[in-house]
């Protein structure tokens, strides 16, 4: 099964083209990188792919699930999405577990009946990300990057086919930002980890286990395809359209610098 099939997607609002003639095919157990800068058309792809606005023109089949012949509703509890915004939503008395609980039923907060099975799963799932000392804390008193790892966890809870985290690092310190990213990495070595999508900004943050690449650029892709043969400076160069250099880091990550 494909994870993603947008087929010539255009959106257009207030007769404003928005993206324009978007192709782009993820399968099952890829993992991919959406880089571009503020504005490019990132933000309105992942609200595509979550049912929040809907094609002008073309075809997008998420899941399996073809736009206008699905129930949105039931697609998008198939998805773990993490964000900024839904960090705000939170409710900052409520203790970490709890959090990560509340992502089994797609609630802010917990209205529903659970069971004290489903909240040892829920701890487990901080446990499996590094991050025991979280339980039993509340949400206001935890860090920025505790904050991102503890709706990484929410996400998961729900068993996610397809898992996007829209720029997580944004906001971390240079410490907290490799700390995340390690339980990123440390996630997506269990065995039933989801297809992952990762946004952002900034190069260093693609981890070498993500090998495919999606750069996009005034609303629409600039190139897609193998990280390897994407990241060099002659073609980040073209598609910043400024002067760069790239520094290499450990791990086969890069990291752009402003010429």
């Amino acid at each position: 099964m494909e994870i993603l099939n947008f087929d010539h997607v255009k959106l257009i609002r207030e007769q404003n083209v928005l993206l324009q003639d978007i192709n782009w095919h993820v399968k099952s157990g890829e993992d991919w990188a959406i880089l571009g800068l503020n504005g490019a058309g990132k933000s309105l792809m992942l609200n595509m792919i979550s049912g929040n606005l809907w094609p002008s023109e073309g075809k997008l089949t998420v899941l399996g699930e073809l736009f206008g012949e699905t129930s949105i509703p039931d697609l998008t509890k198939r998805i773990g999405w993490v964000s900024q915004s839904l960090q705000e939503r939170i409710h900052r008395e409520e203790r970490s577990e709890y959090i990560v609980l509340s992502g089994k039923f797609a609630s802010i907060g917990i209205y529903q009946t659970y069971s004290e099975g489903d909240l040892a799963e829920a701890k487990q799932l901080l446990r499996s990300l590094g991050a025991e000392k979280l339980i039993g804390k509340a949400f206001k008193v935890l860090s920025q990057g505790e904050k991102q790892i503890v709706l990484i966890a929410r996400a998961l809870m729900a068993k996610p086919e397809l898992l996007i985290l829209d720029e997580p690092c944004n906001g971390l310190d240079l410490f907290a930002k490799e700390d995340l990213l390690a339980r990123i990495k440390r996630m997506k070595q269990e065995i039933d980890a989801p297809s992952l999508l990762y946004v952002t900004h900034h190069t260093e943050e693609i981890l070498p286990f993500i090998n495919h690449l999606l750069m996009i650029r005034n609303g629409q892709i600039y190139k897609q395809g193998l990280r390897k043969e994407l990241l060099n400076e002659a073609t980040l160069n073209d598609f910043y359209q400024r002067p760069i250099a790239i520094h290499t880091m450990s791990e086969e990550r890069l990291m752009v610098i402003p010429r």
